[in-house]
């Protein structure tokens, strides 16, 4: 199967935008550190929230940690009166029941592709239940996340639910590299496992 640019894909929808009628995107987030240059490169494009929907985080202490990170980054930003910080409670349990049976595979296969599917619908129930024109999520700027995986899920439960996915590789044009000096410059929290308790020690 050959590989799509989803970068460009994205551009393709940005230069479509025309005037101040913003689309109003709903950005799904892992942490603040990813969302740092995902809402640096296209905050001037939509009219953003961000949906902090992360049951996969494996202790109730790290998930607000990152969400407290992660409503710090908009402030820094200058963007909070811009930008709503939507954090959803935390449910380790509902994780852990949807991807029973995936426990033992290894990083950045089934059980993570799991993982993205539910962050994803969720992420897409709400942009739907709430008349947003788009969601997506910052999961691709990762090095360790596979953009093709998440585009065409994406795009399968955009389907369902009747909502555009904007598709995107946020790690293009050097943009995990921009992340990491996001970090530095805000002095953020940048943790070193992607969440789950089976990811600890195998980033």
């Amino acid at each position: 199967m050959n590989k799509i640019n989803y970068n460009l894909e994205m551009e393709k929808v940005i230069k479509n935008i025309k005037g101040e009628d913003k689309p109003k995107l709903l950005l799904h987030s892992c942490c603040g550190p990813c969302s740092s240059a995902v809402l640096e490169r296209i905050e001037g494009y939509f009219d953003i929230d961000v949906f902090y929907y992360n049951p996969n985080i494996d202790s109730a202490d790290e998930f607000y940690r990152r969400s407290d990170e992660q409503i710090k980054l908009v402030e820094d930003l200058g963007l909070d009166d811009k930008i709503d910080v939507k954090v959803i409670k935390y449910k380790h349990q509902e994780f852990l029941s949807y991807i029973k049976g995936f426990e033992k595979y290894e990083e950045g296969g089934a059980r993570c592709f799991r993982c993205y599917r539910q962050r994803l619908e969720e992420t897409a129930k709400y942009a739907a239940e709430n008349n947003y024109d788009y969601f997506t999520t910052t999961l691709s700027i990762s090095p360790h996340k596979d953009s093709q995986i998440l585009n065409r899920l994406g795009k399968f439960i955009s389907e369902k639910y009747k909502v555009n996915y904007l598709f995107s590789d946020f790690k293009k044009k050097n943009g995990f590299k921009r992340s990491v000096e996001l970090t530095d410059k805000f002095n953020m929290y940048r943790q070193d496992y992607c969440g789950c308790e089976f990811s600890r020690g195998e980033d």
